[in-house]
C-alpha cells in the first residue's frame, strides 16, 4: 500500500447559512484511534442533519468531527489498535459503508470498524454511501424502536425522502401494509411504485381523512414522522388502538400547541422518539449488527436498494445542499469523490 497523504481535501462549514458557507479547504488527514479504521473515501452521503448542521442548528456531539457529513462508503486504508478484521468486518483493503458522527464530506474519515458494513456485491460505491445514516435511522426507529411487524400498517410521511423510500422498502419487505405522505404527484407515484398502497398528496389531501377512509375508521399501527409541530394532532387521530407514533425529526417545529392527552390514554398508544448521532458507538453496534442479519441479505438479493436522486462533487457540497433544500428531489443525494 502506498504512504498515505498528510493533507486532504474536506468541505467546511466557513459560516452558518446558506450553502454557500460549505468551502473546500485543506485538513490533515485523521488518524485512526482504538478500535476505529481509516477510510479512503470514494462517496458520502448528504442527509437533513447535515444541512441543520450547516445553519448552525445542529452542532456535532463532543469528540466528532466539525466536517459534516454522517455515512461514506470506500476503502479501509488503515486500522488502528483494536480492530480485528475477522470479527470487525473492517480489515486493510475491505470495501465497506460506515455510520459517522461527522467527518464525511473529505477524502478520508476515521469509523468506528464496529459501524462498518461491507459495500452489497451488486451495489456501487455511491449507492453504498447512500445507506448507513438511512438504513440505521429506520431500523431502530420503525422495527426496534416502533417495533412493526408482519401485517401491521405504517403511514411514513416524507415517503420520497431517503428515510421515506428506504422505510417504504423494509416495511414492504417484512409483509406490513403501508401508507405515505410527499409534496407533489410524481413522488407520490414513485413511493407507490415501490409498495405503498396509497400514498397522498399533503399539498392538496388531508392525510389523517385518507388514512381514515383507508383503514375503515381504525386507524394506522405504526407512524413514522419527522415534520411535527402542526402533524403531531392529526398524527394521534390516524393512529389505531395500541398504536405507536416515533419522531424523528421536527421539520415543523418542536411545539404542539392547544393538546390534549386524552386521546393517548382512550386509545393506549405509544409517542416515543429518538435520535442517532449522539448515541454510543457500543448503541450503534447493536444496530449495525442486526442490520447485517436481517436487511443485508435483502440488499444482496437485490429486493431492496437504495433511491438514487443525484451526484455532486465534493467540492459542490453547496450544490447538494442546495438541492436537499428545495426538496425537489426523490431518494438520496450523493457526494462523490
Amino acid at each position: 500500500m502506498s504512504a498515505l497523504p498528510e493533507s486532504m481535501t474536506a468541505i467546511e462549514i466557513v459560516t452558518f447559512g446558506p450553502p454557500e458557507g460549505l468551502q473546500p479547504t485543506q485538513r490533515p488527514v485523521p488518524e485512526a484511534g482504538h478500535g476505529e479504521v481509516l477510510i479512503k473515501i470514494a462517496a458520502a452521503g448528504v442527509n437533513r442533519p447535515d444541512v441543520m448542521q450547516r445553519a448552525g442548528n445542529y452542532p456535532p456531539p463532543p469528540g466528532a468531527s466539525d466536517i459534516p457529513g454522517l455515512e461514506v462508503a470506500g476503502e479501509v486504508v488503515f486500522a488502528g489498535p483494536g480492530v480485528d478484521g475477522s470479527v470487525d468486518g473492517a480489515a486493510v483493503g475491505d470495501q465497506v459503508c460506515a455510520l459517522v458522527a461527522g467527518g464525511g464530506y473529505a477524502e478520508y474519515c476515521v469509523a468506528p470498524a464496529a459501524l462498518c458494513l461491507p459495500v452489497p456485491s451488486c451495489l456501487s460505491m455511491a449507492e453504498a454511501a447512500a445507506l448507513p445514516e438511512t438504513f440505521f435511522t429506520v431500523w431502530t426507529n420503525v422495527f426496534q424502536r416502533g417495533a412493526l411487524r408482519g401485517g401491521e400498517s405504517i403511514l411514513i410521511h416524507g415517503g420520497s425522502s431517503g428515510i421515506g423510500t428506504t422505510a417504504i422498502q423494509l416495511a414492504k419487505a417484512f409483509g406490513a401494509r403501508i401508507f405515505t405522505t410527499a409534496g407533489n404527484q410524481d413522488k407520490c407515484q414513485a413511493c407507490e411504485e415501490l409498495g405503498a398502497e396509497r400514498a397522498v398528496n399533503y399539498r392538496t389531501e388531508n392525510f389523517a381523512e385518507v388514512i381514515a377512509e383507508a383503514t375503515g375508521g381504525e386507524g394506522v399501527d405504526l407512524i413514522l414522522d419527522m415534520v411535527g409541530g402542526d402533524y403531531f394532532v392529526p398524527n394521534i387521530s390516524s393512529l389505531a388502538v395500541e398504536g405507536r407514533l416515533v419522531q424523528i425529526a421536527v421539520l415543523h417545529g418542536p411545539k404542539v400547541p392547544n393538546f390534549s392527552i386524552l386521546p393517548i390514554m382512550m386509545k393506549r398508544l405509544t409517542v416515543t422518539g429518538s435520535t442517532l448521532r449522539p448515541r454510543t458507538v457500543a448503541q450503534k453496534a447493536v444496530i449495525a449488527d442486526e442490520l447485517r442479519d436481517q436487511v443485508w441479505p435483502l440488499l444482496e438479493q437485490g429486493s431492496v436498494r437504495p433511491v438514487m436522486d443525484k451526484s455532486f462533487a465534493l467540492a459542490d457540497a453547496a450544490g447538494a445542499h442546495a438541492r436537499m433544500e428545495g426538496s425537489e428531489h426523490i431518494g438520496k443525494i450523493i457526494l462523490t469523490v
